[in-house]
């Protein structure tokens, strides 16, 4: 089992680093089906995708890929509005508001395939940082917290669709992505006990998964590639939340 585990992770978080979301959205699941216990699964795998997004954003952060003037807001508005989100999620239809998630998430990787946005150049400009950070972190925090998924996938073509570039917008998703994950996993880390063989192995797979992903997206790929990347990405997470709706 850690074998495959590992493996397995290794791949996820190779892939989905290049796009700047994390992988703890599918790992959930496949550490279900090996037999791990839900809140140790969701424990195991934010924890993990914490450790993915700090390696991939130290490549970003070197190669000055991350835009910290509008990174900060966003983190601020997305801290205060995910807990909005919690509370309003429980008192509405989950299923509708997934099936809601995956019409946004089709029109996103269709948005991440076909549209061309005007290119954005953030320069030194704070209120621009602001214009854009603060409405992108409200949405990813709030959404996030209504539907307990990864602020990532709202991010990333949030950003895209503004105009910044693929790899920026990866880049910057990815350092929020640390933060998101280690809150949730602190609220799961509680009732959760972590198998320390499984976390061993798996924390060395997405090690090496991160920083492979993150060379990649940086040195290998062209900004129209990373794009046809991340729509897939997108696009699998609604095909294996629908999945899980149906």
């Amino acid at each position: 089992m850690l074998v495959i585990a590992a493996v397995v992770t290794f791949v996820l978080t190779t892939v989905l680093s290049m796009a700047g979301v994390g992988a703890a959205f599918v790992l959930i699941p496949v550490f279900l089906a090996l037999g791990v216990e839900l809140h140790s699964a969701m424990a195991t795998a934010l924890l993990l995708n914490a450790i993915a997004m700090a390696i991939a954003s130290a490549t970003f952060i070197r190669k000055g890929l991350v835009e910290w003037r509008m990174v900060v807001p966003m983190l601020v508005t997305a801290v205060i509005a995910s807990p909005l989100g919690v509370q309003l999620g429980r008192g509405l239809d989950r299923s509708l508001l997934l099936w809601l998630f995956v019409a946004f998430l089709l029109f996103a990787s269709l948005m991440m395939l076909f549209y061309k946005p005007k290119p954005r150049v953030m320069g030194g400009s704070v209120k621009s940082g602001l214009l854009l950070g603060l409405p992108v972190g409200a949405a990813a925090g709030f959404v996030g917290g209504l539907l307990g998924v990864g602020g990532g996938n709202i991010i990333v073509p949030a950003l895209v669709a503004a105009g910044l570039e693929p790899k920026r917008a990866s880049a910057s998703a990815s350092f929020v992505v640390i933060f998101a994950s280690l809150s949730g996993f602190l609220a799961h880390i509680q009732v959760a006990d972590l198998g320390p063989a499984l976390l061993g192995a798996t924390a060395l797979a997405t090690a090496g998964g991160a920083a492979l992903g993150a060379w990649m997206a940086t040195e290998k790929l062209r900004a129209d590639q990373l794009k046809r990347i991340i729509a897939l990405v997108l696009l699998a997470v609604a095909i294996k939340t629908a999945w899980g709706l149906l």
